[in-house]
């Protein structure tokens, strides 16, 4: 008797991987007006089909749920239990079906982006702030990193997306050009060249360049030693591993030049001047490097934003 007790507590347990969502709609309806007809008019459906599976509903679980008065129903004690923890249940499934739903089309979720560099201005400071518009349901989580790192990070799947100077030959990732940017000097206020009214890369070959190891700085680095030696000149670089402000502080304090790209220019420096190259015909190239096994809609969403700024930039 008891392994029959015990079996029939165990088939009660399952019961609810086997009730008709009908039947715990039908239930809830019934328990809001408290009347069969009413209810079934709600629902759109015969009196005698809601009042058949509320009590079938109720043989399956073995309890009462509704007390039949003449006029209408009233909801038990245990009634009123189920009523409550089922309506908070559907609530809950409603919620998991609308979610899963804004995360398939990219209107939900989360997207992980690597940068090169501060967000504050340019091209990925528009980006952003036009994809938080257009998908305000979407958390972008940014990390700033090197290129390398930011690319290996895209391999593992910790980033979706990763922006970097150059372009990208990475056989196991997708990459393409978004968009271009000027090169600029950064110059301490007072230098001779901000007098000058322009200058060329000639009249930079005896400068000292402050060029940071981190982020940009390779693409940077190689790009002054080519333009240097074009002219012949054996170019005078010193590289440092510290952030942006503090570069700035070194330039301000009179300590060399360093190469930067226009979106720079946006962000103002005390006692730093940003100024074009008059001969560099050259632009710094910038890409988008994601894995191809990446089906992330709202991933899709961000590329195809970024191409139609990049070809409107």
């Amino acid at each position: 008797m008891r392994r029959r007790d015990g079996n029939s507590l165990c088939h009660r347990s399952l019961l609810g991987s086997r009730i008709p969502m009908a039947s715990l709609v039908q239930a809830l309806a019934v328990a809001e007006y408290l009347n069969f007809r009413h209810a079934a008019n709600f629902l759109g459906v015969s009196q005698s089909s809601v009042s058949t599976r509320i009590k079938a509903l109720e043989e399956d679980l073995g309890i009462l749920l509704f007390e039949r008065r003449h006029r209408g129903v009233r909801l038990t004690e245990a009634g009123r239990c189920f009523v409550k923890e089922v309506s908070a249940g559907i609530e809950h499934l409603d919620l998991a079906v609308k979610t899963a739903g804004a995360i398939a089309t990219g209107t939900a979720g989360h997207l992980h982006i690597g940068l090169h560099s501060s967000i504050a201005a340019g091209f990925l400071g528009d980006l952003r702030r036009r994809y938080r518009q257009d998908y305000p349901n979407i958390e972008l989580v940014i990390a700033e990193g090197r290129p390398a790192e930011t690319i290996r990070q895209v391999r593992e799947g910790t980033l979706d997306i990763a922006f970097v100077i150059g372009a990208v030959d990475s056989p196991d990732c997708h990459s393409r050009q978004i968009w271009t940017e000027a090169f600029v000097i950064a110059l301490p206020m007072g230098h001779p060249l901000t007098m000058a009214g322009g200058f060329s890369w000639s009249d930079l070959v005896a400068e000292v360049f402050l060029v940071l190891k981190g982020g940009a700085g390779l693409q940077l680095h190689d790009h002054i030693v080519r333009r240097i030696t074009e002219r012949e000149r054996a170019p005078s670089i010193r590289r440092f591993d510290v952030g942006r402000d503090t570069l700035m502080h070194m330039v301000a304090d009179g300590e060399g030049i360093t190469l930067m790209t226009e979106a720079a220019t946006c962000v103002p420096f005390p006692g730093v001047v940003f100024l074009p190259i008059a001969d560099e015909t050259e632009r710094a190239r910038f890409s988008a490097v994601w894995s191809p096994q990446n089906r992330s809609p709202a991933l899709k969403n961000l590329l195809d934003l970024a191409d139609e700024r990049g070809r409107s930039a």
